[in-house]
């Protein structure tokens, strides 16, 4: 064998999962078998229900959609709502956006620009007024507020708040070792020594039961491709053979003797019964206008004959051509 394709087989080719133990080995192969035998029958029905529902879709409801909600919706929006929209907008650029446009540029500008004048104008003589209104308040708040406040943090509150603060590391130390004996190692112990081991037991066997879901439905759909393919050969010799052989062997057979035999007669009797008939009524007519003719001779007389205009071209032999001399222009 080519090395090469050692090594293609090599890239291929799965590698195995690390730390896997006897726990995850004895608990793989029963829930497999477990999940295929649950899976097989769900993946049949699923796939059974797959397949009606693309012929459904296709045949019902994707023809009766476009009917009843594609082709309704897509006239009103194309010779409705298309043409009232536009109306619309054009009636609000006219009713709306030119006035407004107007007013803002004949009304709202000059009297924007008259209240902003006068705006600086105002914001001036505050400012300036404030200037030496906020120089009296801060002076005032320095020594009013801002010097004894600092002496108040610096005798009274600093000391008391440090000790506040060492009390208060002294009942948070005894705190903290009182928490940690009485909870803290407690539920460290049950988490170390109950619940991790459970929680990697239930996670092997949610990772194992995941994959075998996987690994079954994928065999399941394997075995419910078969199964149709079975069903469908049956299915296919039971019935659609033997019928394509009766349609190819006795009904073609029979159908052109019928033919030959019985119908290609019959149509040509009726044919010749249809021409017969054409004939007969033809006579008919021809013999009633002929009594009708010599009815009306016995009663009234014979009709005067009239005489026979000229006619243009000659009778019979000598009648002009294209390829004859005897017209004007043709003549020598």
């Amino acid at each position: 064998m080519d090395p090469v394709d050692l090594e293609k087989r090599d890239v291929h080719r799965p590698e195995p999962r690390g730390g896997e133990g006897c726990l995850t080995v004895a608990v793989r192969l029963p829930v497999r078998i477990v999940v295929l035998v649950l899976v097989v029958p769900v993946r049949i029905a699923w796939d059974a229900l797959v397949v009606a529902g693309r012929f459904a879709y296709g045949t019902v409801l994707r023809p009766v959609g476009r009917a009843l909600f594609v082709w309704p919706w897509l006239a009103l929006w194309r010779y409705v709502l298309v043409p009232v929209g536009r109306g619309l907008e054009r009636l609000g650029n006219v009713l709306v956006v030119v006035p407004a446009v107007w007013l803002y540029r004949n009304v709202l500008t000059p009297i924007g620009h008259g209240l902003a004048w006068a705006g600086r104008g105002i914001w001036a003589g505050l400012r300036w007024v404030g200037g030496w209104t906020a120089a009296g308040l801060g002076w005032l708040g320095r020594y009013l507020v801002v010097v004894p406040a600092v002496w108040l943090h610096t005798w009274i509150l600093a000391p008391v708040g440090r000790a506040i603060a060492w009390c208060a590391r002294g009942v948070r130390l005894v705190l903290y070792w009182t928490v940690r004996v009485l909870f803290v190692l407690p539920v460290l112990a049950v988490w170390r020594w109950v619940l991790a081991p459970v929680g990697r037991f239930l996670a092997v066997v949610g990772r194992e039961t995941a994959d075998a879901l996987g690994h079954a439905w994928r065999v399941a759909g394997r075995i419910s491709r078969a199964v149709c393919r079975f069903l469908g050969g049956i299915l296919r010799w039971i019935f659609v053979e033997p019928l394509r052989w009766v349609y190819r062997a006795v009904l073609t057979p029979v159908g052109h003797a019928v033919r030959d035999t019985v119908l290609r007669p019959v149509a040509d009797a009726g044919r010749a019964v249809g021409r017969a008939t054409r004939q007969a009524l033809a006579t008919a007519r021809a013999t009633v206008r002929q009594t009708r003719a010599d009815v009306r001779r016995a009663l009234f007389g014979a009709p005067r004959q009239r005489g026979i205009a000229a006619r243009r071209e000659p009778p019979g032999r000598d009648t002009r051509t294209l390829g004859s001399s005897t017209t004007a222009l043709t003549k020598e």
